[in-house]
């Protein structure tokens, strides 16, 4: 990226993932809303792009691009639709995370089926009782010879009961981040079992479920880095994914702005176009410009994170927490221009406002995201 602009490979990257959400996304999405259904075939097909692979190595099969690139493609489907453009971005930050962090022999064993998403990884932090509290997790593994045996459960797992790879936090060590490691454990070993399917305000095109582990034995070579880096790793994984979900509420807003400057300009009220009044314009161009500025500061961000700046971390948070309040904030506007018609279903608005709202909550809710721009900040005033 330029200064100011993108480079004309990013824009290549953007048309490239704009083309694939015209086709195989936008057409389905509110179908896939109003039945829950979990749109695997599509999903998959975004792995013949390299969607599932955007920041894993090119030695290990991914595409190998930066954070800028991943929130570009991020952004372009989450116009079509933010719940399947966050589930896509969940498998990459735990592909990332086995290619980062993990030995040749894990890395061998999972990155080739997870890069064509013939296995699709969850990301596994969050516990029933340890929310924004992550480093007080409970769900416990003990080294019993060549395995450990893992024993808890997880909360609010996305693809939690569909995906096979389920990259977890666990606590191998005493209480603390310091105590907490990283295993991968599959769908299929004895002792996991999952809840029912979570039922949801937004984000209805993936499954959202509880994930158990009761004595689970998980094979001691499937330790992503060493016991203790655990937490490092998971927060490592949430620079990025906090960038991806920013880069999805921009893509929402985007879609929002745009059905409403439609809407507007069709519909009369008065004798004219609702686009024709001041008060419409004004809101229209506030929306236009703070989302303009969200995207500006989460794209700096991003390259922050790729090129592994001091400050990528702050940068981040404050990045998904503009991001993600202006989203939603610009969806609100855009509704409320549809009036009674914005409430409904029929209109893709009503989708948008239920899907982004949780971009709010996850990844680290927006208040944490504050505490943590607070303490770098405080940090570097040191």
């Amino acid at each position: 990226m330029t200064q100011f602009d993108l480079t004309d490979d990013q824009r290549a990257i953007q048309e490239m993932a704009q083309r694939f959400t015209a086709d195989a996304i936008t057409p389905f999405a509110a179908k896939w809303d109003e039945d829950h259904v979990f749109p695997r075939d599509t999903i998959k097909s975004a792995a013949e792009l390299g969607f599932a692979a955007i920041y894993v190595s090119e030695a290990s099969g991914g595409i190998g691009l930066g954070r800028l690139e991943s929130a570009l493609i991020m952004e372009a489907m989450a116009y079509g639709c933010p719940a399947v453009s966050a589930f896509i971005s969940i498998h990459n930050m735990a592909s990332w995370m086995i290619d980062s962090f993990g030995s040749e022999t894990v890395k061998t064993k999972y990155l080739p089926s997870l890069v064509t998403m013939d296995r699709i990884a969850s990301y596994c932090l969050t516990e029933p009782g340890s929310g924004s509290d992550a480093a007080a997790l409970k769900t416990k593994a003990v080294l019993d010879g060549d395995h450990y045996v893992v024993t808890g459960s997880k909360a609010f797992i996305s693809g939690a009961g569909q995906n096979e790879v389920y990259v977890t936090m666990v606590r191998t060590g005493g209480e603390g981040p310091k105590g907490i490691s990283c295993l991968v454990i599959e769908k299929d070993m004895p002792g996991v079992s999952f809840g029912a399917n979570e039922r949801k305000m937004g984000w209805r095109a993936q499954p959202t479920a509880q994930v158990n582990f009761d004595g689970v034995r998980v094979p001691v070579e499937n330790l992503v880095g060493g016991e203790g880096d655990g937490f490092k790793i998971a927060m490592a994984g949430l620079d990025g994914g906090r960038l991806n979900i920013g880069a999805c509420s921009l893509g929402g807003a985007q879609r929002a702005i745009d059905e409403a400057l439609a809407y507007t300009r069709q519909r009369s009220q008065f004798g004219k176009a609702i686009a024709d009044f001041q008060n419409t314009q004004f809101r229209l161009a506030d929306m236009e410009t703070e989302l303009q500025a969200a995207r500006i500061l989460l794209y700096a961000a991003a390259a922050k994170v790729t090129a592994k700046s001091p400050d990528k971390t702050k940068f981040s948070a404050m990045a998904k927490r503009f991001a993600t309040d202006t989203g939603m904030s610009v969806v609100d506007r855009a509704l409320q221009m549809f009036g009674g018609y914005g409430y409904l279903q029929d209109y893709p608005v009503e989708k948008l406002y239920r899907d982004l709202r949780v971009h709010q909550i996850l990844e680290g809710t927006n208040e944490i995201m504050r505490v943590v721009i607070a303490r770098e900040l405080m940090r570097a005033a040191n």
